[in-house]
């Protein structure tokens, strides 16, 4: 199951695709808006792999094995 703040930002995801959507299908091609947003989400997407790396390593250096 997902943390609740991963929910909330996929569910915003799902809602700004469909707008994207909604509103590219009288475009011919994307806006310079669209290629913004999905630049910023991509670094989102990107800082929260990050620290979840980093936790999962914190974690596995803190175990001992002796």
């Amino acid at each position: 199951m997902l943390h609740p703040r991963l929910q909330a930002i996929a569910a915003t995801l799902r809602n700004h695709t469909e707008l994207v959507r909604r509103h590219a299908r009288g475009d011919a091609g994307y806006t310079t808006e669209t290629i913004v947003v999905t630049a910023l989400l991509t670094v989102l997407a990107l800082t929260v792999v990050g620290i979840i790396v980093a936790k999962v390593l914190a974690k596995a250096h803190s175990i001992d094995l002796g």
